[in-house]
């Protein structure tokens, strides 16, 4: 007989492959896929929902202070509710947005102030966001009936605040029109303040706005950035646990 060797191939366990299957692949894949979705998705909707600005004084701390960047959501101007607080632009108060919060939209009347508080159709405002010392310093302005399709604003900071009080010698008592709105402001990005306060003093006259899609703009992000970092790392992990256990299987095999 001639002499014929004989090569045995060992079998593959489990047909795992060499970066940990095909099938590990694939999830790594598939993973990697739906991330780049979630996460390119997150940021095209929020482009398209919210806008970026910076608030250039301090009328609305401590709510928001001055050099705070801001989100604010893309509105129609018949979203307006009382409590909002929104980006507007009117010329004959400013050549740039201006920031505020609506306090009377119209039909309403407002005045300031029965024990240190605004009042709005005759209720006086429950007010948690303003600062402690506002009630000593407010400034007091006489009934004002705002007149429809147009709001009346006041900044946080009442005291310094140059707002619908400083205006109401105005052809329009200080309102301004609701279309001049351009957005509401939903959270405080920087710095990191979240969320904003829902004005719960204004729920008797009237619904408050919902928040916008932010918090789920921001889950459908994160969940991005992690499904594509975990499907990256999924191969060289795989390779890695597959090059320990081979040295794992040599030792043992060598001690015999």
């Amino acid at each position: 007989m001639s002499g014929q060797s004989t090569t045995h191939t060992a079998p593959r366990q489990g047909g795992t492959g060499p970066a940990g299957g095909r099938t590990g692949q694939l999830l790594s894949g598939l993973a990697m896929a739906l991330g780049l979705v979630l996460f390119l998705g997150g940021f095209g909707w929020g482009a398209v929902v919210y806008r970026p600005y910076t608030v250039p004084t301090t009328s609305m701390t401590p709510t928001i202070g001055a050099g705070d960047r801001v989100l604010a959501q893309r509105i129609d101007s018949g979203d307006v509710r009382r409590g909002d607080v929104v980006v507007f632009e009117d010329t004959t108060w400013a050549n740039a947005p201006v920031l505020k919060r609506v306090v009377a939209v119209g039909g309403d009347t407002v005045s300031c102030c029965r024990d240190g508080r605004l009042e709005v159709n005759g209720k006086e405002i429950d007010e948690p966001y303003l600062p402690e010392d506002t009630a000593a310093g407010f400034n007091n302005f006489p009934e004002v009936t705002v007149p429809k399709g147009r709001l009346f604003l006041l900044g946080d900071e009442r005291t310094g605040s140059v707002d619908s009080t400083a205006h109401l010698t105005d052809a329009a008592n200080g309102t301004v029109s609701r279309g001049a709105v351009q957005a509401r402001v939903d959270a405080v990005v920087w710095p990191m303040d979240g969320m904003l306060t829902a004005p719960t003093g204004f729920e008797e006259l009237g619904p408050l706005s919902s928040p916008g899609p932010l918090r789920t703009i921001t889950a459908m992000v994160i969940a991005g950035a992690v499904l594509v970092l975990g499907g990256a790392a999924y191969g060289p992990l795989a390779r890695r646990a597959g090059a320990s256990r081979a040295r794992a299987k040599a030792e043992s095999a060598g001690a015999r």
